[in-house]
């Protein structure tokens, strides 16, 4: 694993720590401040003030119990900007105590920030955003 590859790693699974113990200020250091978010298909949110309200609305909507690790990682750098392709994987537990267990092919842009690697592009859903996409 090169040097690149390894920080974006370890970075991301900071990141994820940071949302599994609901630590949005911890997880704001992670981003970019014009970085966007897809919460879900359709919806995306840019600047870390809605970055943090959507992550709030996500831990609520998982009843405060979502854990993210991450699985396979392509890195494709270009200039100071890196594509992760990442195998994200989530699991929660509703408020019937049902538990369940999703995995992504997410896709995440990086870009290298006063020599830190800043999330300027979060999509955990990947190309599935495409199964969304009405042609014209």
């Amino acid at each position: 694993m090169d040097a690149l590859t390894r920080t974006l790693r370890e970075t991301i699974a900071a990141a994820d720590r940071a949302i599994t113990a609901e630590n949005f200020d911890e997880l704001m250091k992670f981003y970019a401040d014009d970085a966007s978010l897809v919460v879900k298909p359709g919806l995306t949110v840019t600047g870390k003030d809605s970055i943090r309200r959507a992550f709030v609305a996500i831990a609520q909507h998982f009843n405060h119990s979502i854990v993210v690790t991450q699985g396979k990682m392509q890195v494709i750098p270009g200039g100071d900007v890196a594509l992760v392709i990442m195998e994200t994987r989530l699991q929660a537990t509703d408020k019937a105590g049902a538990e369940s267990q999703s995995m992504r092919r997410a896709t995440y842009v990086f870009r290298q920030i006063s020599e830190k690697w800043l999330c300027v592009v979060d999509n955990s859903y990947g190309t599935t955003l495409l199964d969304e996409v009405v042609e014209p």
